[in-house]
């Protein structure tokens, strides 16, 4: 009988896969390991490749999004009568029904620039609603002893200025304009605001959402709505630091950054502050032993955490090479699903772009995350001299249900003293 193959679930927390593009057309003969699609994951752009044998009988969905085990094919014999293995199928196997193509959304229609131009043209105020005016034309409306619920007013939303108080006063009889042209010189008011009028009106572009972008909104709502946040922030002087790198990359066949110090110096902090390198399991706390720690990768379509296994028992030049092919492969949508899991703790660093101090979201399931922000040169107070010093701020973003207030602000302590002598951690 036909195989019906289904969306499946190509990441720990893929809940849809969006079908980018098919690479076999309905017909065509299939061998296990043929490429069949691309699908993109809520991390990255996968190929799909084929365990079935046979011919593609037929392409239930040919682009979009599917939930993880909705119908997107059907793969049997040539000739197959591939309809009975879809009735074959509960019908709550895929939202869709599987043998019908998704209906084509009717965008709106834009309004026309005179429907828009006519929406927000200016008309008086109605008898009963409050008069919109400005204070000098209201002033000047009671000095001339009118009122002002008589004049058409032309600035925003009908409201009434003083260009419509003196029209008023200069088209009606009996009304001379003198005493309002004679209290000017006493009074000096400020020219009147111009407006415009564009007949295009506000213009916007909508997009849909990636998968990506979806998980990102729903996974960090859920840390940042579901673990109680507490952050803690700590100034540290890089001095040393700054001085150690040039000798470093003397040395290192490839070029340290100050990142993957950051990076080799929380991985050496972990191991002397477990509860920070735990992560909470809803009824249980896991109190891990390895260490890995991931790092923020941002991208176009959004963030992207590659993970540093084992960084602890790194030396710093490994970190870096691991961190330039992964961060590549982030950029490029390669990243596989094993390479974005397993994370015990986070690092996201801003200092690349000036930033001086931010907080960041705990990534699930770890207990914190690092926020690094820029090495600014301040003057600071060394031996009682104020001289020119390399600062650094990061802020510790924990979730109290696995760390308490002391226990965050230990470990900072440590990471501090192993930056502010970074010899330290090679020993």
């Amino acid at each position: 009988m036909a195989e019906v193959i289904k969306m499946p679930r190509m990441s720990d927390t893929m809940e849809e896969g969006n079908i980018v593009a098919w690479h076999k057309k309905e017909g065509d003969a299939i061998e296990p390991g043929d490429l069949l699609a691309e699908i993109e994951t809520d991390k990255a752009t996968m190929d799909f490749e084929s365990l079935w044998e046979g011919h593609l009988l037929h392409i239930a969905v040919k682009e979009g999004a599917v939930p993880v085990e909705g119908i997107i094919a059907v793969i049997g014999e040539e000739g197959e009568d591939w309809k009975a293995a879809l009735a074959a199928e509960k019908p709550s196997s895929n939202g869709k029904a599987a043998a019908e193509e998704a209906a084509p959304v009717a965008e709106p229609t834009p309004a026309p620039a005179v429907a828009v131009a006519a929406q927000t043209a200016v008309a008086p105020a109605p008898p009963d609603q409050r008069i919109k005016a400005s204070p000098l034309a209201k002033s000047m409306a009671k000095e001339a002893g009118i009122n002002i619920a008589a004049i058409a007013g032309t600035g925003d939303n009908g409201r009434i200025v003083k260009k419509d108080v003196e029209a008023f006063l200069q088209g009606k009889p009996g009304v001379p304009a003198a005493p309002v042209v004679a209290a000017a010189p006493k009074t000096p008011t400020a020219p009147a605001v111009p407006t415009f009028s564009f007949a295009e009106g506000e213009k916007y572009e909508e997009k849909p959402l990636s998968q990506m972008r979806k998980v990102i909104a729903r996974r960090l709502g859920e840390s940042k709505f579901t673990a109680p946040h507490f952050y803690l922030t700590i100034e540290i002087d890089m001095d040393k630091a700054v001085e150690a790198r040039p000798q470093l990359n003397a040395i290192s066949p490839t070029k340290i950054s100050y990142n993957d110090i950051v990076v080799k110096a929380c991985a050496v902090a972990l191991q002397q502050h477990p509860a920070v390198n735990s992560s909470w399991l809803g009824d249980r706390i896991r109190y891990n032993q390895h260490i890995n720690i991931g790092v923020a990768v941002g991208i176009d379509e959004g963030l992207l955490v590659p993970v540093i296994r084992h960084a602890n028992m790194k030396s710093l030049s490994q970190i870096n090479l691991e961190v330039r092919a992964l961060a590549a492969k982030a950029r490029e949508r390669k990243l596989q699903p094993d390479e974005m899991s397993g994370n015990t703790f986070t690092v996201s660093n801003l200092g690349m772009f000036g930033i001086e101090e931010f907080t960041a979201i705990i990534n699930p399931p770890d207990a914190c995350i690092l926020a690094v922000s820029s090495i600014i040169k301040k003057p600071v107070v060394k031996n009682g001299e104020i001289v020119v010093g390399n600062r650094m701020k990061v802020t510790l973003s924990c979730d109290h249900r696995l760390v308490d207030g002391v226990t965050g602000a230990k470990f900072l302590q440590t990471l501090q003293g192993i930056l502010e002598n970074p010899i330290s951690m090679l020993v």
